[in-house]
């Protein structure tokens, strides 16, 4: 009996890689995925490859509009200049970035949340070339996990007492779950980790509460943050503004 010999995985990948004639084939792919963001950028950190949701959230047409200018000749400041940031920190090869939160403004001033990944491209030799990433809309819970009744009482806690300090082994207790279930099933259900949560809920409400008359230093208090320094750190990671500079951007009451 004759055996079929054993394929080398690395060399099936470089053969079909070496006869695409487009690398960028995958751009046609994402633009039909209306809640995924997909770019690739140059070492300058410009717009190479966008799909058409980058270009509609973005308020333009066509992709003519992005392909060559960089995040701060596209958003407005200080989200532009955020996002170019945090391109070159990826592009000097610091560590790339793997799922994280965000809170985008649209230009309707609408918010959405999303997870974002940003990974550099390297050449045969290893060197930086560019980067390509995603931002995925956070999709909507799976309600019809099995699992969401234990964990519902869970995310009861975190939407109630977030500005409590809320402890992964405490909320894993009141679901009834070792913290490895707990966190293998917020993925599942949520699409995010609990921490990820927490950090999402806190925002939230920040965010309303800037809306209002309280301090920056009243609202990290509010959300669970004993120092204001941490609050506006986190606040900045996830949003790309400051309190003060959010705040400045909202309506005029």
């Amino acid at each position: 009996m004759m055996h079929a010999e054993p394929i080398n995985n690395d060399s099936l990948r470089r053969s079909v890689g070496a006869h695409i004639a487009d690398p960028f084939f995958a751009e046609g792919l994402f633009d039909a995925l209306p809640d995924v963001v997909f770019f690739v950028k140059d070492l300058e950190g410009r717009y190479v490859v966008v799909n058409q949701t980058l270009v509609q959230r973005c308020g333009q047409r066509h992709k003519s509009a992005l392909i060559g200018r960089t995040p701060a000749e596209v958003f407005a400041h200080p989200f532009g200049q955020t996002y170019l940031a945090q391109d070159m920190a990826v592009l000097a090869g610091d560590a790339d970035i793997e799922d994280q939160l965000e809170l985008h403004l649209y230009p309707n001033r609408d918010p959405g949340w999303c997870l974002t990944r940003k990974t550099a491209l390297r050449d045969a030799h290893g060197r930086i070339i560019g980067l390509t990433g995603i931002s995925r809309d956070l999709a909507m819970a799976d309600k019809k996990n099995p699992a969401y009744r234990k964990v519902a009482a869970a995310v009861s806690v975190i939407h109630e007492q977030y500005g409590q300090p809320l402890q992964l082994p405490e909320l894993a207790r009141i679901a009834n779950m070792s913290v490895a279930q707990i966190e293998r099933y917020f993925l599942r259900i949520f699409h995010l980790t609990p921490r990820q949560m927490i950090i999402q809920t806190r925002v939230d409400a920040a965010s309303r509460m800037l809306g209002g008359d309280a301090s920056v230093a009243e609202i990290a208090q509010a959300c669970g943050y004993g120092d204001h320094s941490a609050f506006t750190r986190q606040f900045k990671a996830t949003t790309g503004l400051t309190p003060s500079q959010y705040r400045q951007m909202l309506p005029a009451r």
